[in-house]
């Protein structure tokens, strides 16, 4: 079997400094992950360090809670080799069927962050008939399980319940042993958050992360002893039995009727396709059910405006609340961005990045179907008194955790590297229980696994957010963003916008007060009254802290989003002393010619060019 075989994923820090080929680093990892293949059999986990200074590595190995020695060594011995085969990060973490290594420059152990990875197996699983009744049945098997694994010895268990007479839904979970009971149990419930926004449709599906890992299947796929036997505490009379059986057969009759849509849609997108380029894997709408969703576009409505266009809220036929973005023809936006925003969308799935319903092309009509979030954006609760009054510590920090957590998703765990380019408050949007979801991709970026920066003549974007070097010189990472969250969160903070300090007494901007009262040591000043009241000072101090090291000038200073999360949950000590930072951008905006973007709303400029040619 090739070392590849059972790979379900792999995660590689490029973003970290690479190790070169026969230098010390590359020797002291074959010895750690030559360790970690002989001493993880006898116990199915281990942890362990080789050498000393720059070169000192960190390993861990768990094998599968069900898996025998043999196949425990046999794993982590195929990962080793898989991981140095498809990585030299100096951080990296592969996954595979029945174990996953890990191994970091950096001192991970009990490091608690969470962040959900999805197997590019998930897609491979049958959709469900009732997807809202299987998740329930799911839901109470894999709450069950993961209760019973945070109080076991080996974090680990396995469960099964009846859906139907003719199927069953088998469960599993399982924590590495470094975490304690609290930790674990909320690593799963984080996993299970992750599970529905990637699964929810399907019958089978995986989440797997740093510190914990869900599955469930709608056959068997462990081994040994199932640890849990469930029945759904329901109903089981004849009347009940019947009315599902009709349901599932109106169910069938209505798949075969959408099967019969879905081939002609296929035959007409690929008649688009040869014509524009559209890949044949995106949802699509026709315009006149988006109009009948609208009531044509109606201004009643409207739920926003930005410089791509206008944001409708949608009602489908099946009762379904959507928004949809219809694009401005007079937008700069064109077909490629349009392209761009969509297949990005298409395949990012998590909790915290909004979900893409749909889309539609129709002569000049471009339009994005997105699930509807009925609090709107972020900016309207931080910049508007009344609105602000509803926020208090707990769900600010909830919002401030969620952006950074989609971030760490978007440049670490998804199948693709990706840069927003254009985050701010207004592409934050916010669902019924408050939930921070990322939106507006039309100006991401993909980067290749071993890309850490690049260069582009077309700055965009939005002054105010943009990192320096990217405004000024065009140069854009994973710091970029960065940089943006930390804008971000001093905003959520204080309340105050970063470019409405442009020339007052206090400072020219939001990030030049911050530094101001954090040298005097005045920094719960900037905080704003309502969440002075509702948090505790030590909490709102760390998340400024956080705060001003993203928005450092020198991006090398910066955090990345992973560590940001580490620092905000306070699991790495006391974070490093904040360096100055770049105080320029919210004069930028004020000096811009705007006759270079006239439909633009005020805040949302574009650079065409700023380097000299």
């Amino acid at each position: 079997m090739s070392v590849e075989a059972d790979n379900l994923t792999i995660s590689c820090q490029y973003e970290y400094e690479n190790y070169l080929t026969n230098d010390t680093f590359e020797s002291n990892l074959k010895l750690l992950l030559d360790s970690l293949s002989h001493n993880t059999a006898t116990t199915g986990f281990y942890n362990t360090t080789v050498g000393e200074g720059l070169n000192r590595i960190n390993g861990q190995a768990l094998c599968r809670g069900d898996a025998s020695s043999t196949a425990c060594e046999s794993c982590v011995s195929n990962a080793s080799q898989g991981i140095m085969k498809l990585c030299n990060a100096k951080d990296a973490l592969i996954w595979y069927e029945l174990c996953q290594v890990r191994y970091s420059f950096q001192d991970f152990f009990s490091n608690t962050a969470y962040t959900g990875k999805y197997p590019d197996s998930n897609g491979q699983d049958k959709l469900a008939s009732d997807p809202a009744d299987y998740y329930t049945y799911l839901m109470y098997l894999m709450k069950n399980i993961s209760t019973e694994a945070v109080n076991s010895t080996q974090m680990f268990a396995t469960g099964q319940i009846n859906y139907s007479l003719s199927q069953t839904i088998y469960g599993l979970v399982q924590c590495t042993r470094d975490m304690s009971g609290d930790d674990c149990y909320n690593c799963l419930n984080s996993a299970l958050g992750d599970l529905k926004a990637c699964c929810y449709l399907r019958e089978g599906g995986t989440v797997v992360s740093r510190n914990c890992n869900v599955r469930y299947e709608p056959y068997r796929f462990f081994n040994g002893s199932i640890t849990s036997v469930l029945s759904y505490p329901a109903s089981t009379g004849t009347g009940d039995k019947w009315k599902k059986g009709r349901i599932v057969l109106i169910v069938g009759i209505l798949g075969l009727l959408l099967a019969v849509l879905a081939g002609s849609c296929a035959v007409y997108f690929n008649w688009r396709k040869a014509k524009q380029g559209i890949s044949e894997e995106l949802p699509f709408m026709d315009l006149a059910t988006i109009k009948a969703a609208t009531d044509d576009f109606s201004s009643s409505n409207k739920l926003g405006q930005g410089g791509f266009g206008t944001v409708y809220k949608g009602l489908l036929s099946d009762g379904k609340e959507v928004a949809v973005k219809r694009l401005s023809r007079k937008s700069w936006q064109g077909l490629e961005e349009f392209k761009n925003e969509v297949i990005l969308i298409a395949k990012l799935q998590h909790r915290n990045l909004v979900r893409l319903l749909g889309c539609g092309i129709e002569g000049d009509e471009k339009l994005l179907v997105y699930e509807f979030m009925p609090n709107k954006s972020l900016d309207i609760y931080i910049f508007d008194s009344d609105k602000r009054a509803q926020l208090d510590w707990y769900t600010c920090n909830n919002i401030i955790d969620g952006i950074a957590r989609g971030l760490v998703y978007l440049h670490e765990d998804s199948r693709l590297r990706i840069i927003h380019r254009d985050l701010k408050p207004s592409n934050v949007l916010l669902d019924h229980d408050m939930v921070a979801k990322i939106s507006d991709f039309g100006m991401a970026r993909i980067f290749c696994e071993n890309q850490s920066s690049a260069k582009t003549r077309r700055v965009v974007g939005t002054y105010g957010y943009m990192a320096p070097e990217y405004a000024m010189e065009g140069l854009f990472s994973v710091k970029s963003d960065v940089f943006s969250f930390g804008v971000i969160l001093l905003e959520i903070i204080s309340g105050k916008r970063n470019s409405g300090f442009y020339l007052t007494e206090q400072a020219q901007t939001l990030l030049a007060y911050a530094w101001k009262l954090w040298t005097e040591g005045k920094e719960l000043e900037l905080v704003d009254p309502s969440l002075a009241e509702s948090g505790q000072a030590a909490e709102i101090v760390r998340c400024i802290h956080v705060g001003l090291l993203c928005v450092q000038e020198d991006p090398e200073d910066r955090p990345t989003m992973s560590e940001v999360v580490t620092l905000l949950g306070g699991q790495k000590g006391t974070p490093p002393e904040p360096k100055k930072p770049a105080f320029w951008v919210g004069r930028a905006a004020q000096v811009l010619d705007r006759s270079l973007a006239p439909n633009l709303p005020a805040n949302d400029i574009t650079v065409s060019s700023i380097s000299p040619r």
